[in-house]
């Protein structure tokens, strides 16, 4: 029964908490009336039995719960006639559907990910309200106290009221402009999970689980955006990996040395499918976008056989094409690799040169990491042991920091 309550809570979790906020526009009732309806959901299964629609059970309950809050407020009394209940809370009919929970999900996506927030408020928010992690949960997450968290995530709440942020999809002038900010949260979100920022273990796959988990229920609801299927198919295709990049001592292994019969064929097969069908052929169809783009590259990598048999030539071409999209200097630097793996080290070190130069991923480890793989490539190994050195300085997560050092105990 509890297994029960806790598949219940990862599925139902985002629908409740959204609905209660579109009737009360309270964020911290609904949260506290959405978890007392799990508790009471763990009282009373087991009594009563799984209902056969939970998450209408639940926001049934929790919508109760709201009602006796309310009436306990005079201030709130106009709330009243939106927030009461069906008679029967045992057979809640359509209270869920009623407000329409696809809707409200979405509301909710948007208003968490409004860009009149900050950046990392958005991702603690939608953790919180969409994924239903506790504050000490995000707080871990991103290494950060879970007081500083805390006060994160009302200070977030507080804006969203005082700025008067509408709790709304936004209407179809500024949708595309909106979407990429919540586009942006999730891929955040899943590369916090996918490389963490620091501690013992390369991967945290629970928040990797989670942005893919929000990034199915973007799609879902808005299966017209190729987008954001190009960013779910991105996702799988890395995710699809996670079991071969560390090996059993937990050092990173990097691509070209992973064992291809441990990723995910599953999620690769997904990936592809879905990529291939954001790329499909259709009137008045916008060019692919910088999601796309990306996925497209995961893709080659993750169909290939083996390492030899990557396509290096169409990398860089999809990585020159993703820098006009995205002019970034971390772009340019990946694009730098693919250049070096497809037209020899010399020319990949003569564009890392360059970004070196430009003095913008100061402090990035990467850039003295590649340059180090570069210049081991082409034979200069004091050079080489030098740049990797560098990259030990800077790095900041243990499983890459012991990699660098197994590269550099190699040269020297």
């Amino acid at each position: 029964m509890a297994g029960a309550v806790t598949a219940a809570f990862r599925a139902e979790w985002g629908q409740v908490v959204a609905t209660l906020i579109r009737l009360t526009g309270d964020w911290d009732l609904a949260e506290e009336c959405a978890q007392d309806a799990f508790t009471a959901a763990l009282e009373r299964w087991p009594r009563d039995g799984v209902p056969s629609r939970p998450g209408a059970w639940l926001t049934t309950v929790a919508r109760n719960r709201a009602l006796d809050r309310v009436r306990r407020d005079a201030a709130g009394a106009r709330k009243l006639a939106r927030i009461a209940p069906p008679e029967d809370p045992a057979e809640p009919g359509e209270a869920g559907e009623a407000g329409g929970f696809g809707d409200d999900r979405l509301r909710l996506m948007f208003t968490c990910c409004h860009p009149a927030l900050p950046l990392e408020a958005r991702v603690a928010l939608t953790l919180r309200t969409l994924a239903g992690l506790t504050t000490g949960e995000i707080a871990r997450a991103f290494l950060v106290g879970q007081e500083a968290m805390s006060k994160r995530l009302t200070r977030a709440k507080r804006k969203i009221r005082d700025a008067g942020i509408p709790y709304r999809v936004p209407p179809p002038d500024l949708l595309p402009e909106r979407l990429t900010a919540v586009l942006g949260v999730l891929y955040l979100l899943f590369n916090a999970g996918y490389t963490a920022g620091g501690g013992d273990g390369l991967q945290r796959r629970a928040l990797c689980g989670e942005a893919i988990r929000l990034a199915r229920l973007l799609t879902a609801l808005l299966p017209a955006e190729r987008e954001a299927r190009g960013l779910l198919a991105l996702m799988l295709l890395h995710d699809a990996r996670s079991a071969a990049r560390t090996d059993t001592a937990g050092v990173l292994v990097p691509l070209e040395h992973q064992d291809r019969s441990r990723w995910d064929a599953a999620e690769i097969a997904e990936g592809v499918a879905l990529l291939e069908d954001a790329l499909a052929p259709a009137p008045d169809r916008p060019p692919a976008g910088p999601y796309q783009v990306q996925a497209a590259i995961a893709a080659c990598h993750a169909t290939a056989p083996d390492a030899a048999a990557t396509d290096w030539p169409q990398i860089a071409v999809l990585y020159e094409r993703l820098e006009r999209l995205v002019p970034s200097p971390v772009v340019a630097l990946n694009r730098a690799v693919a250049v070096g793996m497809a037209r020899g080290p010399a020319a990949g070190l003569a564009l890392v040169d360059e970004l070196d130069r430009a003095g913008t991923l100061a402090g990035y480890h990467l850039l003295p990491a590649t340059r180090a793989d570069l210049l081991r490539r082409l034979g200069r190994r004091a050079e080489a042991a030098a740049a990797y050195r560098s990259a030990l300085e800077l790095a900041a997560n243990d499983a890459e920091r012991r990699y660098l050092a197994r590269r550099l105990g190699e040269l020297t």
